[in-house]
């Protein structure tokens, strides 16, 4: 019954695509499009996705790109079962977005056995290019790791130095805590509790008492999205920033802060890969963004822009779709775009690039819409992530 349902289920998702011949280029989105995470990728990175493929011309080797979309609900098994029909009859070639960790490592297994592209944006565990790497299998905009050593470091040296964690219950929750906890302790610093809760909680109350009572200096939030801004918002409510504790949103994008507000916001360090005022490229593909949508992406969704002007860029250099052809240019090719300059691909499918650690902005200091960030630090992409041999992916020598 489960299956029936989870196979109905998956080919409602596809009736936003025609069927394709598979000469045709395909690629699928697969994200939450309707829970916690909405906001956070969701609709918003299927219109980056369809910038990128209106940028690079609308094909490639001579054939039509398609996009075909669908919402896995936050579920890796509705998730698997969705992209296994997209690659088995579908002819999907590369699917990218996914968000929710937990998904992405599913997926990230299915395309092994499939041996077709996924590149990962949305999800934050460093696994995916870790012990659960795969030759098919690419990281994009940010991991845990790179969220630990931005927000993570950088408040440990300035005094911040006991935490405690309220960490997502799931893959993601985990690898951010142990990642920020390594930085925390290499940093002089000491972790003195953390409370595993629920996705898509709405009451947090218990959590937030077992982080004032720990007395840390830092209440270290391993979540996202709707989970982060309800906590925080709940945190303002117990008093726990006027009592002298500070919180650190250690995955918390321009899309929270809006959802928030600067009143609500207002001094919150966090780190990104992108944010649209940086430079004059990110301005562009920001404005561009507006234009089309209201609102400027967040990194999640400029970064699924670039994995997929990159996926096409990778195609047309290797002149055929075949996966391994593919996967070899990837891991070539220099990562120039909108949103990073520099970037470069590892053998474990890491994407190397910038990062940037922001404080939000008070309201009076935010000049106009969207003005939310001082830049605090850039921190090379060297520092910020794993080499490849450090990563403990089994494919590096």
């Amino acid at each position: 019954m489960k299956s029936a349902l989870l196979a109905a289920v998956a080919t409602s998702a596809l009736v936003l695509a025609a069927p394709a011949s598979a000469q045709g280029v395909k690629i699928g989105i697969l994200n939450d499009q309707s829970g916690v995470y909405a906001d956070y990728g969701g609709k918003w990175s299927v219109e980056a996705a369809r910038m990128a493929i209106e940028d690079f011309g609308g094909e490639v080797l001579g054939q039509k790109i398609e996009l075909v979309t669908a919402d896995h609900q936050n579920k890796p098994d509705l998730a698997t079962a969705i992209a296994r029909r997209w690659y088995d009859v579908e002819n999907v070639d590369m699917i990218t977005e996914l968000t929710t960790s937990s998904v992405a490592l599913a997926i990230h297994d299915l395309s092994k056995e499939k041996k077709k592209i996924d590149i990962v944006v949305g999800a934050a565990t460093s696994r995916l290019t870790g012990d659960a790497c795969q030759p098919y299998g690419f990281h994009w905009a940010y991991d845990t790791r790179a969220l630990g050593v931005g927000t993570g470091g950088a408040l440990t040296k300035a005094g911040g130095d006991t935490w405690f964690f309220l960490t997502a219950d799931y893959a993601f929750g985990y690898a951010l805590e142990k990642d920020t906890s390594e930085i925390v302790t290499a940093n002089g610093g000491k972790v003195v509790g953390s409370v595993r809760v629920p996705l898509n909680s709405s009451d947090f109350s218990s959590f937030l008492l077992q982080a004032q009572s720990s007395k840390a200096k830092i209440v270290g939030l391993a979540n996202a999205g709707l989970d982060t801004t309800n906590s925080i918002k709940q945190a303002s409510e117990f008093g726990i920033v006027s009592a002298g504790q500070k919180l650190a949103g250690l995955l918390m994008t321009l899309a929270e802060v809006h959802g928030l507000g600067l009143q609500a916001a207002q001094g919150l360090v966090l780190t990104e890969g992108y944010y649209w005022d940086v430079n004059d490229k990110s301005r562009n593909l920001g404005e561009r963004f507006l234009k089309r949508t209201g609102r400027m992406p967040n990194m999640i969704q400029a970064g699924t822009y670039s994995a997929t002007l990159s996926y096409l860029k990778a195609v047309k250099a290797a002149g055929t779709k075949d996966p391994d052809a593919v996967a070899k240019k990837l891991k070539e090719l220099p990562v120039e775009d909108d949103f990073a300059q520099g970037g470069k691909v590892l053998e474990n499918g890491r994407m190397v690039h910038d990062m940037y650690l922001f404080e939000v902005k008070k309201p009076a200091e935010s000049k106009k819409p969207w003005d939310y960030y001082k830049l605090l630090a850039t921190v090379p992409g060297d520092k910020a992530f794993f080499t490849a041999k450090e990563s403990g992916c089994p494919l590096t020598k």
